[in-house]
């Protein structure tokens, strides 16, 4: 398979169509087994990786980042062919200032992901969440002296508002410096709200979308064929979701078997034709998932292909047209 590759946002930076998202790595997959998906994706070509320095549970935060920096460890290119990215915001124990983004937490956080990764810079280094405690200026001298440092490279959101993306990308003008070259949020068939203001605040200023979640927790997976089979049981929200939503979801899984092909492959192929989006984040938990995420890759969808899954899950218009004139 020939990896697809595009840049992200507006800067100078290849990536992988995919990205591989690392949550799972610890909490439900094995070390060994981590370190040979990474293994398979960097043979698959994919070079993105995506991880956070929370990532890990509540008990061991930080565990996913030892995973991937023990991979790292190994050598034989792993690090120099990975574009790598973590995140900063979350707790990371219960003391003042080991959390957001004051100007003394990104500094102890970075060299504190930069020990667990194993390496000397992040390659994209993203805000966590919005932290409305903390002014953009001090935010954005923190990265200055970072990337003076040489520690990280590019800087990215994640979580951010529209009007979020705004604040920072003005604040960063005003110094003047690169500032956000991405935006991580919730993006799928199912969840389309960034429609309405992020992704045009993200095209206005030349962010790449790294949509996460992209199958919506497994609900556009084939999740109803899946529960026909007795292979998978779902409770919870996700089951409060599956009943609000049966009929789409149901008319999806109808339409992905017309096409011939698994409905996660259609949901991330959908992605994959957003023009405002660089790579949907993957997170596989065994090596089988990661093959079958990459099979979306092989997949064109033409315009009546896209009208039909635009009918089935509608998205809102972009601000303001979509609450008024």
């Amino acid at each position: 398979m020939n990896m697809l590759y595009t840049q992200l946002g507006r800067s100078g930076l290849s990536v992988s169509a995919l990205c591989l998202g690392t949550m799972n790595f610890g909490p439900h997959t094995e070390e060994a087994d981590a370190h040979k998906i990474m293994d398979q994706a960097h043979e698959a070509g994919l070079n993105f990786f995506d991880t956070a320095n929370a990532y890990g549970g509540n008990d061991r935060r930080g565990w996913t980042e030892e995973i991937i920096g023990r991979w790292i460890a190994q050598g034989g290119g792993r690090r120099e062919r990975t574009v790598l990215a973590t995140k900063v915001y979350g707790n990371m124990t219960d003391w003042p200032n080991d959390s957001k983004l004051s100007a003394l937490n990104i500094r102890r956080a970075l060299d504190a992901s930069l020990k667990r990764l194993q390496t000397d810079h992040i390659d994209l280094y993203q805000f966590h969440h919005v932290d409305r405690d903390t002014p953009w200026d001090e935010i954005w001298q923190a990265v200055d002296v970072a990337i003076q440092q040489g520690k990280i490279l590019y800087a990215g959101s994640s979580n951010f508002a529209g009007w979020h993306i705004a604040s920072a990308q003005e604040a960063a003008a005003r110094r003047p410096v690169t500032g956000l070259v991405s935006e991580q949020s919730i993006y799928n068939l199912m969840e389309r709200s960034v429609e309405r203001e992020v992704i045009p605040a993200a095209q206005h200023y030349g962010l790449g979308l790294l949509p996460w979640s992209p199958l919506h927790g497994g609900l556009l997976g084939g999740v109803l064929q899946k529960q026909h089979d007795g292979v998978r049981r779902v409770e919870g929200r996700a089951a409060e979701a599956l009943d609000q939503h049966h009929d789409a979801i149901a008319a999806f899984e109808a339409f992905a078997a017309g096409l011939g092909h698994a409905p996660g492959d259609v949901a991330l192929a959908w992605l994959l034709h957003q023009p405002a989006v660089t790579a949907p984040i993957i997170g596989p938990r065994t090596a089988s998932q990661l093959t079958a995420g990459l099979r979306a890759l092989e997949i064109s969808l033409d315009e009546a292909a896209l009208a039909t899954l635009d009918k089935i899950f509608p998205g809102p218009k972009t601000a303001p047209e979509d609450y008024a004139w």
